[in-house]
C-alpha cells in the first residue's frame, strides 16, 4: 500500500511516515501548499490512501484555521478524487463540533463534514491528547517546570484527559488506512484517564522537578494563552489549547464510538513513556519572538556586510 501524508513534517505525520518505506510526505517544508490542488493531485498519483494529518493549533498570518482546516481539506478531497485515491483517513480533534465559539473546534468539524460528504471511503479519527518525542504537551510542560518555580492547573474543578501515546496513535492510523476500522468516525483515546493536574505533576516528577502548583481560573489561562501567542515563537499554551484544557480531553463531542477492541490504544501513560518524550533544556530568550527577530536582523546585517 502506498500512502500520501499531508502534514508530513508535523508531529503525527512525521511518526506515521516512519512506518512506511515509500510514503509520499507532503508539507509546506517541501514546497507543497495544502491549498494547491494541482500539486496535491500530482503528489497523490499512484497512492492507495491519503492520511490527512495537516492541521494547526494557532493562526499565524495567512495560515488560518479556515484556510488550513476547511479549504485545505476541501482541496485534499478534490485532489484525492482526481488521483483516484481509494481511501482518506483524517486526523481531527476529539471535541471538534459546530457552534461552540472556538474557531479551532468548528473548523475541524467543517473539515470532518467535507470528508464525510466526499463519496470516498474514509475514516475520521477524533483524537485526544497525543504525546511522545517531539510533541507539544510533554515538551512544553517539561521546559516550563525547568524554568519556573511554580506551575498552574486549570480551574478549580479539575478536568480529565486520556493521553494517547504516539505509537498507539500511529497504530490506529495504520489500521484505518488499511480499512480495518469499520466505523467512519471513531474516538481515539488512551487507556488511562487522569486529571490534567495529575498529568502535569507526573511529567514534572519524571523531569526531576517539584514546582509549586497553583489552581487558577479558566479566564487566567486564556489570558496567558493570548500573551504567549503574542510573545513566544511557539506559545507555552495556545488559545485553542486553553479551550481544550478548560473542557477536558476524555470524551468525544459529539459522541463517537471508540476504536474497536484489539485496535484501540492500550499503552499506559507511564513514567517510561513520559521519559522517552522529555526534551532537552528549558525556555530561554530564543523562545521569544522579539529575540528571534533581533537575532535574524543581526544575521542579515552581518551577511550584507560580508557581501
Amino acid at each position: 500500500m502506498r500512502v500520501a501524508i499531508t502534514g508530513g513534517s508535523g508531529f503525527v505525520g512525521r511518526h506515521l511516515a516512519e512506518r512506511f518505506d515509500d510514503a509520499v510526505v507532503i508539507s509546506r517544508r517541501n514546497g507543497v501548499e495544502i491549498t494547491d490542488v494541482d500539486a496535491l493531485a500530482a503528489a497523490f498519483e499512484g497512492c492507495d490512501a491519503v492520511a490527512h494529518c495537516a492541521g494547526i493549533n494557532r493562526e499565524i498570518g495567512d495560515q488560518t484555521f479556515r484556510r488550513v482546516h476547511v479549504e485545505g481539506t476541501r482541496v485534499v478531497v478534490e485532489a484525492a478524487r482526481r488521483a483516484g485515491v481509494r481511501r482518506i483517513v483524517m486526523v481531527s480533534f476529539l471535541r471538534a463540533r459546530p457552534d461552540c465559539g472556538s474557531g479551532y473546534h468548528e473548523s475541524n468539524w467543517e473539515a470532518e463534514e467535507i470528508v464525510r460528504a466526499s463519496g470516498i471511503p474514509h475514516t475520521i479519527l477524533k483524537s485526544g491528547m497525543i504525546y511522545g518525542p517531539g510533541d507539544h504537551m510533554v515538551d512544553h510542560v517539561t521546559r516550563a517546570v525547568r524554568t519556573l518555580p511554580l506551575f498552574w492547573t486549570v480551574g478549580y474543578r479539575e478536568r480529565t484527559a486520556r493521553p494517547v501515546p504516539i505509537d498507539d496513535a500511529v497504530d490506529v492510523l495504520v489500521a484505518a488506512l488499511e480499512g480495518r476500522i469499520p466505523d467512519p468516525t471513531v474516538a481515539v483515546m488512551g487507556v488511562d484517564e487522569v486529571t490534567l493536574g495529575e498529568a502535569i505533576r507526573r511529567i514534572a516528577r519524571v523531569a526531576g522537578r517539584r514546582p509549586a502548583f497553583l489552581p487558577v481560573p479558566v479566564w487566567t489561562v486564556r489570558v496567558l494563552a493570548q500573551l504567549t501567542e503574542w510573545i513566544m515563537v511557539v506559545p507555552l499554551v495556545a488559545k485553542a489549547q486553553a479551550r481544550m484544557l478548560a473542557e477536558g480531553v476524555s470524551e468525544a463531542a459529539p459522541p463517537a464510538p471508540e476504536v474497536p477492541v484489539g485496535l484501540r490504544p492500550s499503552r499506559p501513560f507511564s513514567d517510561e513513556r513520559i521519559r522517552a518524550a522529555l526534551p532537552e533544556g528549558r525556555f530561554g530568550l530564543s523562545d521569544l519572538r522579539l529575540a528571534r527577530r533581533i537575532q535574524r536582523s543581526a544575521w542579515t546585517s552581518s551577511t550584507m556586510r560580508v557581501s
